[in-house]
């Protein structure tokens, strides 16, 4: 397959695996398209017209041919400027690598990472949580990561991609999804009683095995091994970051009793355990190990060379 092709599937992949439906995702990019309708000829020259068709403002094609061949992959969970240069010192000895491919956002898309995280209101809405009451939390923070992300370099590892012409890709929002679904549909088969048998479901996984093997196993961080489970979601997975602390009180009125998380932020954790939710961090890079996995299967990728923090399991 060529770049395009790979970038489309990896598109399709995220939209097969979102917590939002069908209807909700075109409904969303109508409304990109009815925005872009109305904004000024000159305001229009600046619109990212990727929008219009790709719903992960956070998944992009940031440098190379997209009609370019893809036969070999190099893969990492963070994909910089280092693993770069490490890409072309490895074709110099005759690797052959075509595409770098990362899991975090770079670029255009770590500019953009925001505009994802109106997806997390569905998610939410989903365990029960009201969808007026979550709009309104999200609101508060998605101004914040605008505002977070505002500062950052972005284009720095574009460049060096860009002088050591490397064809470069990122797949976040779209491989998040995959992991999401991928583990919710784990817990709702399975219907584990306790926070203890969480953890080990997500131990019968590779990732979470080499994980725990390198210091870093699945945790509680609120309630224990002991603790009952209750209604399980697997909330803190996909949308860009982390979402609002203060949804906890409203998590707690819909009867949820334990969140499944890749990491948490602190004032977050005080929330969950303030209103009695258990809180499992799975791990963050195992998780999106997982994901990137889910993926690579999904697309049906050709060779990869692990680096920047990736293991590859495949499932096919």
């Amino acid at each position: 397959m060529n770049i395009q092709q790979f970038y489309e599937l990896a598109i399709a992949a995220g939209i097969k695996n979102d917590p939002r439906s069908k209807t909700e995702i075109d409904h969303f990019l109508k409304e990109e398209q009815e925005s872009f309708e109305k904004l000024s000829e000159k305001e229009q020259e600046f619109f990212d017209q990727n929008r219009l068709k790709n719903p992960y403002a956070d998944t992009r094609i940031l440098f190379g041919d997209s009609k370019n061949e893809v036969d070999k992959i190099a893969a990492g969970i963070d994909l910089e400027g280092e693993e770069l240069l490490l890409v072309n010192e490895l074709n110099k000895n005759g690797a052959k690598i075509n595409l770098a491919l990362s899991h975090h956002p770079e670029g255009i898309a770590l500019a953009c990472l925001a505009d994802v995280m109106s997806l997390q209101n569905e998610l939410y809405a989903l365990h029960g949580v009201p969808i007026n009451v979550i709009e309104k939390l999200m609101d508060k923070d998605i101004e914040k990561v605008k505002r977070s992300v505002h500062a950052i370099n972005h284009q720095k590892n574009i460049d060096v991609a860009r002088l050591l012409d490397i064809p470069y890709i990122c797949t976040h929002t779209v491989a998040d999804n995959c992991v999401y679904t991928f583990l919710q549909k784990l817990f709702n088969k399975e219907q584990p009683r306790t926070v203890g048998d969480i953890i080990d479901l997500l131990l019968d996984l590779p990732e979470f095995q080499a994980s725990a093997r390198r210091g870093i196993p699945p945790a509680p961080f609120v309630g224990s091994k002991k603790s009952r489970a209750g209604k399980i979601t697997v909330s803190g997975f996909t949308g860009g970051t982390s979402g609002s602390p203060d949804v906890y009180e409203s998590m707690k009125h819909a009867g949820i009793g334990t969140e499944v998380v890749m990491h948490i932020r602190p004032e977050a954790r005080k929330e969950a355990e303030k209103h009695h939710i258990n809180i499992v961090c799975a791990g963050h890079i195992a998780s999106d190990s997982l994901g990137m996995n889910l993926l690579l299967d999904e697309i049906g990728a050709p060779e990869v060379v692990e680096l920047g923090g990736f293991t590859r399991f495949e499932r096919r």
